[in-house]
């Protein structure tokens, strides 16, 4: 295997495990040995990580509650030529963890910020989840009380593509009954919990006997957890006749995202059922 060289003045997004150590890739491994500094959400529970790879670099906190006034001393240390390394708790960073504020600033310095993959909590579910993978939209976490969170259902409940969240399985169940109270029982989801770590726990069903499954076995309250939903099955039937035509003439001269608001706009109609009518006529 070549050496890997970290270059001065770059900025590398590094992810690290979601629960199981050995997912640290190799040259996540060396990244993270060779830079200067390494920026981090908590350094303690980074400091953890480190010891168990033998790094003794030296870490910065970086969190959501400061990263807007590191960001220009991270980006004076690029310039100084030091090469620094962001990691968040686990998982890749930005990823509904800190990170963006500094990245976009030093992107708009002109300064290196280099991807280094690895393990994401959302890709990883998704891609046991048994659901449709083509299309799928990241919503990040849903919000902790249960009228925002329908709220949000709401806005949803016609999304055809698969939808991801975060949430913490100790809400699973107040989560799981405004599922069934805005998207139906019948509505398919998976709850993937503890990835990649001991008590690991992948489960699909419908919404109505996930609920009676999360009832019955306290256990799967604990943790962390990623919710998949099935997205919104649109019956072309539902749509008028008229609205169809004029998007397939709007299709000719536009995109079609495009052309599925304007379509929209005139009917009345969902622009997600439209849009996913364009792509079948595509």
């Amino acid at each position: 295997m070549s050496q890997i060289t970290v270059n001065s003045s770059t900025f590398y997004v590094v992810a690290t495990p979601i629960g199981n150590l050995l997912d640290l890739s190799q040259r996540a491994i060396e990244i993270l040995s060779q830079v200067d500094i390494i920026a981090c959400e908590d350094t303690r529970h980074t400091g953890r990580l480190l010891s168990a790879y033998n790094i003794k670099n030296k870490t910065l906190s970086l969190h959501d509650h400061n990263e807007r006034q590191r960001q220009e001393y991270i980006a004076e240390l690029l310039q100084q030529g030091k090469s620094i390394a962001l990691v968040s708790d686990a998982g890749t960073p930005l990823i509904s963890d800190p990170g963006f504020h500094v990245v976009r600033h030093l992107r708009e310095q002109n300064l290196p910020v280099v991807p280094v993959p690895g393990a994401c909590a959302a890709i990883a579910a998704l891609s046991v989840a048994g659901l449709p993978t083509d299309r799928f939209t990241f919503e990040g976490f849903l919000p902790s009380k249960s009228g925002a969170r329908q709220s949000k259902l709401s806005e949803l409940a016609s999304e055809p593509r698969t939808m991801v969240f975060y949430d913490a399985p100790r809400r699973a169940i107040d989560t799981v009954q405004d599922i069934n109270d805005v998207l139906g029982g019948d509505r398919q989801i998976v709850i993937a919990r503890e990835l990649t770590k001991t008590f690991e726990t992948i489960h699909a069903d419908s919404a109505e006997n996930i609920l009676t499954w999360l009832n019955e076995d306290p256990n799967q309250l604990k943790g962390e957890m990623v919710l998949i939903i099935e997205g919104a099955h649109i019956d072309p039937n539902d749509i008028p006749e008229v609205a169809i035509k004029t998007l397939k003439l709007l299709l000719n001269e536009m995109k079609p995202k495009t052309a599925c608001a304007i379509a929209a706009e005139i009917h009345g109609v969902k622009k997600n059922a439209l849009y996913q009518i364009a792509l079948e006529l595509k």
